[in-house]
């Protein structure tokens, strides 16, 4: 009996993938409320023991030793004793109260309820691992696919992945092997419901800690993460030992370090880029590859302004605006970006201008020394006024 019994209990543990003594406790919890239903007092104390030896049930009531009992919880100091020889006035025994035949009854009552305590302690374990590994990348296989929502198969559980944690550019189908980046993890009347993503900007981190020792070791350090998944993606690192160059370490050599992230994200660029303390010279990296010439932060505004060579300009806005956006939330900046040639006619527009509005300003001083009505008469300082005109074009001509 014992070798069948612990076989059972073995075999079943195995099934459900719980502990053993899980399953015993499943069991005897079981018995109780088999015990309460059919034989007892649903106020009763009782317990349940199943012996390890044989397997066989035994059923404890918790008595109270009273020299008069008048309730179902009171003993006799005579039967108490027979039980415990030194009991006295005040004490509690436990009483063997198993029924005759309650294996077979207990087997057709609890069966419901052991199927109910295993499914509990089974989804409080799937809970228990998965909630510890919240923010790491783990590996599934999609199951199926329900209302454009991916189900993943994690060993003995399950996770969905819906249309907004998923890659626009991938397409996805049943047996199809992912690594996926663990969201969160919460409880429904379900089970465990554990979210995965593949769009999330911490699963590159996850994979440059995966492929770069330097970045899993703390040699280098993710400063800064931007995605638009699917298409591209900027990353600001920064190395706390002198002599490690951050960006050459993450892109390795021949850059096939790089590569392999690349690769998992089905050709997501990547920009590796280093981070600066100086708000405008990390402006500016986050622009690569455009060049910049040089740039004005506003620290009260938290604003750059970015002037960039008339041929760099789209370059550093990219495709609709994609380089100038991603920039701006690497750095937490909004960059405003312009061109040296639009820069400088608008600094000769300005001048212009003022120059104007400096004549007019000489004209109505003079004007009543004229007649009425009489166009003004032509000096020797008007020549004057457009040589410094033609000085600014040719400085800006220059300066382009």
């Amino acid at each position: 009996m014992k070798g069948e019994f612990l076989t059972a209990i073995n075999m079943l543990s195995n099934e459900k993938g719980v502990s053993p003594d899980i399953v015993v406790e499943a069991l005897e919890s079981a018995l109780v409320s088999a015990y309460k239903r059919n034989f007892s007092d649903a106020n009763m104390n009782v317990v349940a023991r199943i012996d390890p030896d044989t397997g066989e049930p035994r059923v404890l009531a918790e008595r109270t030793v009273v020299l008069d009992p008048t309730d179902a919880n009171e003993i006799s100091v005579e039967r108490a004793r027979r039980i415990e020889p030194e009991a006295k006035v005040g004490d509690t025994v436990w009483e063997d109260v198993t029924p005759r035949s309650f294996g077979r009854i207990a087997a057709q009552t609890a069966k419901q309820h052991i199927v109910q305590k295993l499914r509990e302690a089974e989804r409080k374990r799937v809970y228990d691992e998965f909630s510890e590994r919240v923010g790491e990348i783990i590996h599934g296989v999609v199951q199926r696919i329900e209302q454009r929502t991916v189900v993943l198969e994690l060993g003995k559980t399950e996770a969905i992945m819906p249309p907004s944690e998923q890659v626009p550019t991938e397409r996805y189908f049943s047996g199809q092997r992912l690594r996926v980046y663990l969201v969160e993890v919460h409880e429904t009347h379900k089970g465990p419901q554990l979210l995965v993503s593949r769009a999330h900007k911490m699963m590159i981190k996850r994979l440059f800690e995966q492929e770069i020792p330097e970045i899993f070791n703390g040699t280098v350090e993710i400063k800064a993460i931007a995605r638009e998944p699917g298409a591209r993606s900027k990353v600001a690192v920064h190395a706390h030992q002198e002599g490690i160059d951050p960006v050459g370490s993450c892109v390795g050599l021949r850059g096939v370090r790089i590569q392999n992230i690349v690769n998992e994200l089905g050709g997501e660029k990547i920009d590796v880029i280093p981070w600066d303390p100086d708000p405008a010279t990390f402006v500016a990296s986050a622009l690569s590859p455009a060049q910049v010439q040089r740039v004005d932060v506003d620290e009260q505004e938290k604003t750059a302004t970015v002037v960039v060579p008339e041929r760099q300009l789209s370059l550093a806005i990219g495709r609709e605006g994609q380089n100038a956006r991603l920039a701006a939330r690497l750095t937490g900046w909004r960059i405003d970006i312009k061109s040296d040639a639009a820069l400088a006619r608008a600094e000769l527009e300005a001048w212009a201008a003022g120059g104007t509005l400096g004549a007019t300003s000489e004209a109505d001083a003079s004007g009543p020394s004229q007649g009425a009505g009489s166009p003004p008469e032509p000096d020797a300082a008007a020549p004057a006024e457009e040589h410094p005109v033609e000085a600014a074009v040719d400085a800006t001509s220059e300066r382009e």
